[in-house]
């Protein structure tokens, strides 16, 4: 018995790209903006992947939306129970009442979407910042105020994200949150130390895997002696006197 193989069909071969017709009209003009966005930037990773730059200078955009503040990166650091997400959450709030543009980035949040494959082993964290660094990085230089708020346990992954504002020209604040962890540990609130201590989570920071407290931070919240309202209190009073908060 003879097998016939099938092949494709001409109708189905052909491209699906719709010819132009004969009466279409071409109008040079209208495309012609693309000139004005493209660079010749590559990417390190892939040479055809070409920036594209804005139309106006971070300093217009500011100027166009009436903004009370600049963009700026807060890279809130610390233990799991630090206070890391409180304060964060504490200062978007007092912000916007303020009617300045901030918003929050939370490492559990991210985790749910963006970030939600992957684990807490060292390579992963690693990517999990790297991406947040990038994200940030957008905010900021939309003129908003992002705080971050992840455990970013590796001072590596901390310069990295960084570099990434650096390259930029956009400002960073790495803000640590700073606890002893046994305070932390006596807060627990998520229940996080308690599993770990039973050995039912790995890799947990402070108990099976390190946490590289920072060594020249930005500014420095000692949550076990001021208050939340204390913490913000003195991140806003830093970003008025760098001028990211108009006065």
């Amino acid at each position: 018995m003879m097998l016939r193989l099938r092949t494709p069909s001409s109708r189905l071969a052909t491209s699906f790209v719709r010819p132009m017709s004969s009466d279409s009209k071409v109008i040079e003009s209208t495309q012609k903006g693309h000139k004005d966005v493209t660079t010749n930037i590559s990417a390190e990773h892939n040479k055809n992947v070409i920036w594209s730059d804005a139309l106006l200078t971070k300093e217009e955009r500011q100027t166009m939306l009436n903004a009370k503040n600049t963009g700026a990166t807060l890279w809130v650091t610390g233990l799991s129970g630090s206070g890391k997400s409180t304060i964060a959450a504490a200062l978007e709030k007092k912000l916007l009442e303020k009617g300045v543009n901030a918003y929050r980035l939370d490492g559990d949040n991210i985790r749910f979407g963006l970030n939600a494959g992957l684990g807490f082993s060292a390579e992963d964290r690693e990517e999990n910042l790297r991406r947040i660094g990038e994200v940030s990085a957008l905010f900021n230089d939309a003129g908003i105020i992002a705080i971050t708020s992840f455990i970013s346990p590796y001072r590596a992954s901390r310069d990295a994200a960084r570099a990434i504002h650096d390259k930029r020209e956009l400002k960073f604040y790495e803000v640590f949150a700073e606890v002893p962890l046994e305070v932390a540990e006596s807060r627990d609130p998520k229940g996080l130390y308690k599993k770990a201590r039973a050995g039912e989570i790995k890799n947990f920071t402070g108990i099976s895997d390190p946490y590289e407290e920072p060594t020249k931070p930005d500014i420095t919240l000692p949550t076990h002696q001021l208050s939340v309202e204390q913490s913000c209190d003195k991140l806003i009073e830093e970003l008025t006197k760098d001028g990211i908060i108009k006065a």
